[in-house]
């Protein structure tokens, strides 16, 4: 402003070329004194941090992206572990009943063994009272006998008694024989089983193992990871103290105001979601400075344009003039302010422009939280251009 009112004074009276030097060197004095505070005016750095924060978005990218390589593989680990506790299981039953029937059989064995005993016992008195009877000659037994049907009757009994005794020896002689066998081959898989048991048990105790230290590396990249997300958080609040700063650097009686209870109107699914959450109808995130003055255009003019991609806040005046809208540095009423700093710039709403020339604003996302907030008696130097949707 105090430049154009130097170049206006002119004076009506001839000079002489020494006065015009003096007052040529007076005025450059003046020009530089002027235009001295807005070249060293604190201008928000917004590169400087984008690219800090880029580097540590990209870094905590890696890391999380390393944290779920190894949330997988615990995943894995822990599939592989639930299935070793299954075969454990399945071969604990098998165990369980190998043990069963090996116990089984043994009391089989020993009351085997006792039958033996006992049908030797019986059959030992048999052959006595046969060896008694083999002592009394044929006559003597004839004589003891009724008649000789009797007799016949003795012989047959005697031998019957006999045969059949020993018959029953010799099968559970057999049996106890294939018991045995059974015993034997129950003992070798019973031993099979158990060694099948510790090989899963050891390859549960390494998986176990293993799947300790993966989750742990997992939470290590996670603490990294918020870490870095914490020096995002301090660098965003930095940048956005920053911005308020160049905001009060440039005049006017600047103030911040926590705006009204319906954020402008922006939608409650988008304004209540988590940042970033949506995509609004034009293609912009929720809750970015973007979404809500392309809500804002939408509102009051029926139309916002489809950019195709090309919605950062600093694209949005070339974008404008392509499409033949008026992109100006004078502010008014309806225009959307577009600051071109940084990778991605910023966009806000203007409310109304004061007598003063200041203005007043809405906007989102000034302070990296997705958050809400009005300006008032900004200076309109704040913003680098103003994009005119209503014509």
């Amino acid at each position: 402003m105090l430049i154009l009112v130097v170049m206006k004074q002119r004076s009506t009276t001839l000079v002489t070329s020494g006065i015009l030097t003096k007052f040529a060197l007076v005025a450059a004095a003046v020009l530089m004194s002027v235009a001295t505070p807005l070249a060293l005016m604190p201008r928000a750095q917004a590169d400087q941090y984008d690219d800090k924060i880029n580097a540590l978005k990209g870094q905590v990218s890696e890391f999380q992206t390393r944290a779920g390589e190894l949330r997988q593989q615990a995943n894995t680990l822990q599939n592989e572990l639930n299935r070793l506790a299954a075969e454990k299981a399945t071969i604990q039953t098998q165990i369980d009943l190998s043990q069963a029937t090996y116990e089984k059989l043994v009391l089989d064995i020993k009351d085997n063994e006792q039958k033996i005993a006992d049908n030797k016992e019986g059959l030992g008195e048999i052959i006595a009272d046969i060896q008694v009877d083999e002592d009394i000659s044929p006559l003597e037994m004839i004589a003891s006998s009724n008649n000789i049907a009797e007799y016949v009757d003795k012989q047959s009994y005697r031998s019957s008694i006999s045969d059949n005794l020993q018959q029953t020896i010799d099968e559970i002689a057999k049996l106890k024989k294939e018991n045995e066998q059974k015993k034997i081959d129950v003992e070798r898989v019973l031993a099979d089983q158990k060694t099948q048991r510790e090989a899963l048990a050891a390859k549960e105790a390494e998986s176990q193992g293993i799947l300790a230290q993966t989750r742990g590396e997992e939470a290590a990249y996670q603490q990294m990871s918020a870490a870095k997300n914490a020096e995002i958080t301090k660098l965003q609040a930095q940048q956005a103290a920053e911005l308020a700063a160049r905001a009060r650097t440039y005049g006017g009686g600047y103030s911040a105001l926590p705006g009204d209870g319906s954020r402008g109107g922006y939608p409650t699914k988008w304004a209540s979601a988590p940042m970033n959450a949506y995509v609004d109808n034009w293609g912009m995130y929720s809750r970015q400075c973007v979404s809500y003055t392309a809500f804002k255009v939408q509102q009051a003019y029926g139309n916002m344009p489809y950019w195709g991609g090309k919605g950062n806040a600093h694209e949005w005046d070339d974008n404008a003039r392509a499409m033949g809208l008026k992109v100006s540095s004078v502010p008014a009423a309806g225009t959307v302010a577009i600051l071109n700093d940084g990778s991605y710039g910023h966009a806000a709403w203007v409310e109304s422009v004061n007598g003063d020339g200041t203005i007043n604003i809405s906007h989102y996302n000034v302070g990296w939280a997705g958050e809400y907030a009005e300006w008032n008696n900004l200076s309109p130097r704040y913003f680098d251009s103003y994009i005119y949707f209503g014509g």
